[in-house]
Parts: structure tokens; C-alpha cells; sequence
């Protein structure tokens, strides 16, 4: 068992989430940063999948009741095993007791627990996932909170003493493809977007990151009607202000988006801090 002795700003359980359900209303949720959640599994022989706990902003102490093999990825934390230090991106061994402890992070947001053999929660709708927006899956972890790790077997050894992770940007550059919606807007739109930075706002979540920086001009008049949202879409309300969605992010919308990020940087998304700034290029 893993015990929740401190679950820091937010400690959510999150797996790859419930694809395949977006025709019924039901959005895909998952860990906000896939790739480093991927790396705490490989790390410890856990196939790619298996649930662990996403940690905001780090703060947790958590306890394990067995000896276990953990690996911590995402946003640099310091991490102390019984007060001892360890590092991060790498397999470390918790002995039967052991409190592990986890500080603020340097830089990035997000921070990823792994256990071998995984962390088992119920599942709903197939996934361990907690989804903030629709509420399906476990609520967020609360002092006292007792998960279970499953069971190891016919898992791959641990063969990976430690895995080189870059560090992440100070100022993120992140690209994007115009549309499908970028003709409700001034032709300078793409122009503004790409050329200034842009800031998070403290308002952002597991939904979305708000951004805060020269609002994006419509010229169409009306209203869309809702279509389908994809994770990594710059959403933009009649503020004018982007919203790039994340892993809860709602399956439809009626707000118009003007582009949306490559696949391979909604990881970095996932990452921003409210206050850090950010570009974005085609």
C-alpha cells in the first residue's frame, strides 16, 4: 500500500486516459505530460500504461507500506527517500516504511510517481484516471488515502540506471497549425500570435492554459456552432485571449480555434507555470 501523508497542491491517480469515447461525450483525461508518464513506467519495467500519481507543483509525502521500486519524471523535484536524497529519472528503491518526500520543483509543473506494478484503483469507463472536468474516476488524493500497487509479475526487469531527460525551456516555443476556425479572425491574427509572447494565467488547470498577451481579433460576427475539441487546440473566447486545452479539456466547444499545437509539444504545454511566458511558431 502507498500511503497519502501529504498530497501537496493537487495528487491525482492518471493512466492514458479513455480514447475512443469523444463521439460520447466522454473526454480522453490521462496524465497532462504522456511523455514523462511514459518514462516513469519504462523506468520501472511497468508497461507504459499502468496508473501512477500526478503530482502539481510537488509538496507530497507519501509512505509505502512495502518495500517497493518508484521513479519519479517530469518537472525536476527534489525527492528524499527517509530523508536520504534521491534522484529523479531513475529507478529508487523504497524500503517497507519508507517516507518519500517531494519538494517544489525548479521549473515545469508537473511531476509523475511510478510504482512497479502500478498503482490499482477502480476503473471507470476502462481507465484509473481522474478526469477534473467530467468528475469520472478517483477523486483527487487526500490525506490517508491507501492505494494499492499491483502485482509485478511477468513485468520487464528494471534494466535503466538512469535516463537523460533535457531540462525544460525557461521561454517554451511552441509550434502550432493554423485553423481549422483562423479565417474568424484579422489577417494580422497569425502574425500577432507568433510574433509576441504570450503569459500563463494563474487560472489555468488540468483543462486548459489560460494565456494572458495581445487578445486575438475576431471579424466574423456570431456564434459557432459546437464542434469537436482535440487535446492541444487554442481555443479563443470573446476576450480574445487563447486557451491551449490539456488532458480534461470538454470533447465539443463553440468558442472558434484558431490553431493547434504539434502533438509532440502538448507535453511541454503541460508544463507551463502560471507567470512563465511563451511563444509560438508555425
Amino acid at each position: 500500500m502507498i500511503e497519502i501523508v501529504r498530497p501537496g497542491p493537487l495528487a491525482t491517480v492518471q493512466d492514458l486516459g479513455r480514447p475512443g469515447r469523444a463521439h460520447l461525450g466522454v473526454p480522453r483525461s490521462g496524465a497532462a505530460d504522456e511523455r514523462a508518464f511514459r518514462l516513469a513506467n519504462r523506468l520501472v519495467g511497468n508497461p507504459e500504461g499502468e496508473a501512477a500519481v500526478e503530482l502539481t507543483l510537488g509538496g507530497a509525502v507519501v509512505r509505502f507500506h512495502r518495500n517497493a521500486w518508484i521513479a519519479v519524471t517530469g518537472a525536476p523535484v527534489p525527492l528524499c527517500v527517509n530523508g536520504r536524497a534521491c534522484g529523479t529519472n531513475a529507478p529508487c528503491h523504497v524500503p517497507d516504511g519508507g517516507l518519500v518526500e517531494f519538494g517544489t520543483p525548479s521549473s515545469g509543473l508537473r511531476s509523475y510517481l511510478a510504482v512497479r506494478g502500478g498503482v490499482v484503483v477502480d476503473e471507470v469507463l476502462g481507465s484509473r484516471s481522474t478526469d477534473l472536468l467530467s468528475g469520472l474516476g478517483p477523486a483527487p488524493l487526500s490525506p490517508g488515502d491507501l492505494l494499492s500497487v499491483g502485482s509485478a509479475r511477468g513485468f520487464c526487469e528494471i534494466a535503466v540506471d538512469v535516463a537523460p531527460a533535457p531540462s525544460l525551456p525557461e521561454t517554451p516555443v511552441l509550434r502550432i497549425l493554423p485553423g481549422p476556425r483562423d479565417d474568424w479572425f484579422a489577417e494580422d491574427a497569425m502574425a500577432t500570435l507568433t510574433s509576441t509572447a504570450y503569459v500563463v494565467s494563474p487560472d489555468s488547470n488540468r483543462v486548459g492554459v489560460r494565456l494572458d498577451g495581445p487578445p486575438l481579433v475576431r471579424v466574423r460576427e456570431g456564434e459557432l456552432g459546437s464542434e469537436g475539441m482535440v487535446t492541444g487546440s487554442l481555443q479563443v473566447p470573446p476576450s480574445g485571449m487563447p486557451i491551449i486545452f490539456l488532458a480534461d479539456h470538454p470533447t465539443t466547444g463553440g468558442y472558434p480555434v484558431v490553431a493547434v499545437l504539434a502533438s509532440a509539444d502538448v507535453a511541454d504545454a503541460a508544463q507551463l507555470r502560471p507567470g512563465q511566458r511563451l511563444r509560438f511558431r508555425i
